[in-house]
């Protein structure tokens, strides 16, 4: 679903209004007639639309997470896709307070960059990569984001797609690698745990070879495969919702 095809963010207008337009042949808004519902309620998707079309033109991802109640800014995915980034972090356990972050890959335009502690992970750094049109994490609201906010003394305020949950309004359910398959994920070897990656991070500081790398390896793999999982959800709602 493109944002062409939204009216939800219209104050007044729901699920069922937006059915009823779509059904009754408004399926974008070129193809809007006002007389397809009340005076007031096309008055105000009018109004919308007008003030819509030259933000979407700007790229203005912005104005469309707000205008969109939170349960929809899936919506804004093919809109923005080319332009998303795709992240993932690693770090020593789940207390921000207390716990570091060790690697952050960011995935964007075909291109994966991973930041290292102790090496390029830094404010300056994670504020130019965050800065985009869209982020796209799996649990990256109640986890990564406030993580890195935590540790790094950031406001990330990019718009962000947060796909563990519009992954279950289409049954998708547990975590991101149970969830891998079902939208055709292949990995050619085992799972890490979050304890392995905590495990591969001391190994890597006691100086055994390789650790580093294969933490890795698997930080960028889980970067890279939210890109396929955004983009089969997506296409879940698609079929779902649209007429």
């Amino acid at each position: 679903m493109r944002l062409e095809n939204t009216y939800i963010g219209v104050d007044g207008v729901g699920e069922t209004t937006e059915r009823k337009l779509w059904e009754s042949g408004a399926l974008t808004w070129s193809e809007f007639d006002p007389t397809l519902c009340g005076s007031r309620t096309a008055d105000r998707i009018g109004s919308f639309i007008d003030r819509a079309r030259p933000r979407l033109a700007e790229g203005d991802s912005t104005f469309f997470e707000r205008a969109l109640p939170k349960s929809e800014r899936w919506r804004l995915y093919e809109n923005f896709s080319e332009a998303a980034c795709f992240f993932d972090i690693e770090t020593t356990g789940l207390d921000r307070d207390r716990d570091a972050v060790t690697c952050v890959s960011f995935h964007q335009g075909g291109r994966t960059e991973t930041l290292v502690r102790g090496d390029d992970l830094t404010r300056e750094n994670l504020r130019e990569l965050l800065d985009v049109p869209l982020l796209v994490t799996f649990n990256g609201a109640r986890f990564d984001v406030p993580f890195l906010e935590s540790s790094f003394d950031l406001d990330v305020d990019s718009p962000h797609l947060d796909l563990m949950y519009p992954c279950r309004r289409v049954g998708l359910t547990g975590g991101l690698k149970a969830i891998e398959p079902e939208v055709g994920v292949k990995r050619d070897r085992p799972d890490i745990s979050g304890e392995d990656a905590v495990r591969l991070w001391r190994e890597h500081e006691r100086g055994v070879d390789g650790a580093l790398e294969t933490l890795v390896s698997y930080n960028r793999e889980d970067a890279v495969n939210l890109r396929t999982v955004a983009e089969g959800t997506v296409e879940r709602l698609d079929r779902k919702l649209l007429p």
